[in-house]
Formats: structure tokens, sequence, C-alpha cells
């Protein structure tokens, strides 16, 4: 895969062995047809080297970051960014982003300390195929 990041895209980073995060990725991936979502796993040298880029932890993030436009968004920042970026009628969350960040992230840190238990997680990271392939990075 190994592919070059495009200057325009916006890259969501994930957690590769999480069910949930995998999940995520595949509600995105049919509603952004214009491909402006690239994707990497945060245990990808991709991901290390954007976090380290963006000065996140490489070895304990365990959150969706979003790298767009230069900046890093995690958590539900980046949840309410990307949903915005889909268009109608994921747009309809952007209001969210009014409510206190600290909030939003403790209900998103609830979630994210149970998505093993309640969502379960893979062996190792999700291998995309056919057209979709392009739009992850390695």
């Amino acid at each position: 895969m190994d592919r070059e990041i495009p200057e325009d895209a916006a890259v969501v980073l994930f957690d590769g062995v999480c069910n949930l995060c995998n999940g995520f990725v595949q509600f995105v991936l049919p509603r952004d047809p214009d491909g402006k979502y690239r994707f990497a796993s945060l245990q990808s040298d991709v991901g290390g080297a954007l976090l380290a880029e963006h000065d996140l932890p490489t070895d304990e993030l365990e959150s969706i970051v979003l790298i767009e436009d230069g900046e890093a968004y995690v958590k539900s920042a980046a949840v309410l960014r990307i949903a915005a970026g889909l268009g109608w009628p994921y747009r309809l969350l952007s209001p969210f982003r009014y409510v206190p960040a600290a909030v939003r992230d403790g209900v998103y840190d609830f979630v994210a300390d149970h998505r093993y238990q309640w969502f379960g997680r893979k062996d190792q990271c999700m291998l995309p195929s056919g057209d979709v392939e392009s739009r992850f990075l390695e």
C-alpha cells in the first residue's frame, strides 16, 4: 500500500484492531464518494509518523484522530468534524461542537473504555481490498 498522502486529503487514524473503529471506517467509506478521507491505523508506520508530527502520543492514544489542513483533531472533535465533512444528514451533528469538549470527550472516553468488551477486537488490523484499497495508507 505505502501511498503518498494527497495534499487535499484528510487522514483518519483509527485503532486497527478495534471492531467499533473498523465499523466507523466502514461507515465513512461509502458516504465519502469523493474520497476526501484517507485512512491509516494508529498502529501503522504512517499513523505513528502523523501522530509524532502533531505531538500526539504514539503509544497510548486510543482515539479516532483526524489530520486535516495541518491540524490534528482527536476524540469527539474528530468525529464531529468527519460527520460535518460527510454532508447531509451527518452535518446535523455539528451543533454538538458547542457542547463543552470535556462533556463530549467524557462520553467518548466511556465508549472507548468499553469498546473491546462491547464490540470485540481483531487479532490484526483490517486489510482493505477492492476499490477502497487506494484510500488506505500503510
